[in-house]
């Protein structure tokens, strides 16, 4: 990722300054409005705690109204239901293209509402959305259902319908990465979908409901709703006439949308929750590599990655040296401000964030642990900035192993061998993803089959795309984004069977 941020740095144009933001109402069948009350929140920059604006703000009656614009658009015989799978993938490709002339503004915006690195996201994350799109897009006419044997006499198929309408509630540390994992299939197999944005991140998402309307999508498709977790967020996963809610974020909150869920209507649920991802270091992997590797799988977009492999397991032999350049790396870097390109570590999302990580470090230097280098919040400036954070003296029990602390805090562990890193491994109620650098093949085998997890990276570290599907074991969730098993989250099997020449026809 940074390599090739640096390869390409001369090709990057600056962030576009004194940003206009073109959207901040919600847009429901096609057009932007105002709330049912009026009410509005605001929306900050982490990289100074300004305000950047005030967005329109989502209940339970703006709900109902997207909702129901989103089930008129289902209906048979809607211009929606008549659209042939074909025509699906080139409304998603004319998205897509859409997104790719405005990469230069969805960049800034996105890197000034979130705080994160805009080199990032222009060179990489809004490219991979786009990605996404295209490669659902190219599924829109090929996912369908087959002929099955039956006995003689008889025929039998199999179709796959939508589900219908589809919530979907993402989180803040990727708004338009996670709106795209959800929007694409979703899209693709025919289904309409309601997007309820994270309140501390809603500008892109706005934007790309304008994109939306541009390409053509007709009206009621796609929604998006931006507002608070306890209003609008309950109000979207306990609707009745929503069909499957689609979530990611926090493990409390998908017990609770998995609790609405069985109190409504039990509609359909899959839920990417959080982690707390093993990152496991062998003693013959190549050393300066590995420190580089989990470098940035810990401190990648300031911390904030449910995926992050915040707990680094280090064969003895190697331990001492691995923290001594592990500390010197994360010294290293520039923080600073997200929009330049020579910063690599941003602020956290927010005050609340930023405290709830120090209040970690507090706690776990009670507990025994020991700050190599970090563990404070930087000075001078109004933005949410934690200094780079290196951890050692850690145990099993203490709760900075057992918890997510979500922010620049590399925690590195000492193993002696196999089985005792695997058993450390698995001794977490998370199971989202592992890695493994090593180049004995058995090791890598026997890691990467015994690790608990949806997903095991080979030496290397965050290697994703379309094509890998991509969520949890145990409390990490369930159902999977990406890649072909994506698209059974959003259809229904249907099986007909009938009799040939019955009696009387």
């Amino acid at each position: 990722r940074v390599l090739l941020i640096i390869t390409i740095m001369d090709k990057i144009p600056p962030a576009i300054p004194n940003l206009e933001i073109k959207y901040t109402k919600l847009f429901i069948n096609n057009e932007f409005v105002d709330s049912k009350d009026g009410s509005t929140f605001p929306t900050e920059n982490p990289a100074t705690g300004k305000e950047i604006c005030r967005v329109s703000e989502a209940k339970a009656a703006d709900i109902d109204a997207a909702v129901a614009a989103a089930r008129k658009a289902f209906q048979p015989g809607s211009p929606w239901r008549k659209t042939e799978p074909k025509q699906r993938g080139i409304l998603l490709n004319k998205l897509a293209d859409l997104m790719q002339r405005d990469l230069h503004y969805l960049a800034s915006l996105e890197s000034l509402d979130a705080g994160k690195l805009y080199s990032s996201c222009y060179a990489l994350e809004i490219q991979a959305c786009i990605d996404v799109i295209r490669y659902f897009a190219g599924w829109a006419d090929k996912d369908h259902g087959s002929t099955l044997p039956m006995d003689d006499g008889f025929f039998a198929y199999t179709r796959h319908e939508p589900v219908g309408v589809c919530g979907g509630i993402i989180p803040w540390n990727f708004p338009l990465t996670m709106f795209s994992w959800k929007l694409a299939p979703c899209i693709a197999m025919g289904n309409v979908l309601v997007m309820k944005p994270a309140e501390l991140t809603p500008l892109t998402a706005l934007y790309l409901g304008s994109l939306i309307k541009e390409a053509g999508f007709p009206p009621g498709v796609v929604n998006v709703v931006p507002g608070y977790g306890k209003t609008a967020g309950s109000a979207l996963s306990r609707h009745m006439d929503v069909d499957k809610i689609a979530f990611t974020g926090s493990a409390l909150v998908g017990r609770q949308i998995q609790k609405d869920s069985a109190e409504t209507n039990l509609k359909r649920v899959t839920l990417e929750l959080g982690g707390k991802s093993p990152n496991i270091v062998f003693a013959d992997a190549n050393l300066d590599y590995a420190v580089e590797m989990a470098h940035i799988a810990v401190f990648s977009n300031s911390g904030q990655i449910c995926c992050a492999g915040t707990r680094t397991y280090v064969q003895e032999d190697i331990y001492d040296t691995f923290v001594k350049k592990s500390v010197e790396r994360a010294k290293k870097g520039n923080i600073g401000s997200p929009s330049s390109l020579t910063t690599e570590y941003g602020p956290q999302i927010s005050k609340l964030q930023k405290d709830k990580i120090l209040k970690y470090l507090e706690g776990g230097v009670k507990e025994g642990c020991k700050i190599e280098c970090g563990g404070v919040q930087v000075e001078g400036n109004n933005g949410h900035y934690i200094q780079p954070t290196v951890i050692t003296g850690l145990t099993d029990e203490m709760t900075v192993t057992k918890e997510e602390i979500f922010g620049p805090v590399q925690q590195i562990y000492k193993f002696k061998d196999v089985s005792e890193v695997l058993k450390k491994a698995n001794n977490t109620r998370y199971g989202l993803a592992a890695a493994v650098f090593t180049n004995d093949l058995n090791k890598a085998m026997t890691i990467s089959n015994g690790v608990e997890a949806g997903t095991v990276w080979v030496n290397c570290y965050y290697k994703m795309g379309p094509t890998l599907p991509f969520g949890g074991y145990k409390e990490s969730g369930f159902g999977r984004e990406l890649g072909q098993y994506a698209l059974h989250e959003y259809t229904e099997v249907k099986t007909v069977a009938m009799k040939i020449n019955a009696p009387g026809l």
